[in-house]
């Protein structure tokens, strides 16, 4: 028996699939960041946590998304709604730990190139 009540909105198949291509792209764009990141020659630092977290319960979060929006029960639109809070939420947290990372490699670089014999 279908557990679906039959009034409830469903998302367009067409328009889900948009969403899901919209998801798995920018988390592939955050799995490359970190990628890249973690190659970054300058070493790493205790403080660097303070990126590298929130980017990774960005990508967790972005994961979780994407695997709801890719079961057929996200044709639902109460699901589907809680799948769109789940990635922007996860992005959100990506584009911060994103900024933090370019802010540390910003004043890490600042602060070598004030030192005497280091520019």
């Amino acid at each position: 028996m279908d557990e679906q009540d039959p009034r409830e909105d469903l998302v367009e198949t067409v328009f889900r699939n948009g969403t899901v291509a919209a998801v798995g792209i920018l988390l592939a764009f955050s799995l490359g960041f970190i990628t890249h990141w973690a190659a970054n020659p300058i070493p790493w630092q205790t403080y660097h946590l303070a990126a590298v977290l929130p980017i990774l319960a960005g990508i967790a979060l972005q994961m979780r998304a994407l695997s709801l929006l890719l079961d057929t029960k996200c044709l639902q639109r109460r699901i589907y709604e809680r799948a769109n809070r789940i990635f922007m939420a996860g992005l959100i947290f990506t584009a911060c730990g994103v900024g933090m990372a370019i802010l540390l490699d910003f004043f890490h670089i600042a602060t070598r190139s004030a030192l005497p014999g280091t520019g």
